[in-house]
């Protein structure tokens, strides 16, 4: 395929790679569903996706550093995008969250929106250091682990 032709469809580099990185987000959201128990605990799920995203971008730590960095810009077409995909991942946190809720595993007064908004930072706060070269892929997750760890703590029923 010629340049003129992938242009055509994107107009820049950026725009390729957050495309690639969009459908990265479709194939954990996938891989997540393909053997999810519904009836597991809230925490276990929320991990499980977040350990299949990471999974995957850590195959390829420059998509989540050019997504990061698109963020930083919001009024450019590529951050934009990045947004986009920014809020079907918490909308589909939200989703995890919300059963877990009507199963009565997590608090009942629980605003689930926000605490996917919550689980979304804790996990994006963690992949800047990351993405910057300053820890590894193994460190990065182990970090969104402890602060969902944390959270959950304050949400779950049972605590």
């Amino acid at each position: 395929m010629g340049a003129s032709s992938i242009y055509r469809h994107f107009q820049s580099k950026e725009e390729l790679l957050i495309a690639d990185l969009d459908e990265l987000q479709e194939e954990a959201w996938r891989r997540f569903r393909l053997d999810d128990d519904r009836k597991a605990p809230t925490r276990k799920r929320v991990t499980r996706f977040l350990d299949a995203q990471h999974q995957l971008l850590a195959e390829d730590s420059d998509l989540t550093l050019i997504a990061l960095r698109a963020t930083t810009r919001p009024g450019i077409r590529v951050a934009q995008q990045v947004l986009a995909l920014n809020d079907r991942t918490i909308g589909l946190l939200m989703e995890i969250m919300q059963m877990g809720r009507m199963q009565s595993q997590l608090k009942r007064n629980v605003d689930v929106l926000e605490a996917a908004r919550v689980v979304f930072n804790i996990t994006q706060g963690a992949r800047i250091p990351w993405a910057n070269g300053l820890t590894d892929a193994e460190t990065c997750r182990q970090a969104i682990q402890k602060g969902v760890d944390l959270l959950f703590g304050g949400l779950d029923k049972s605590d």
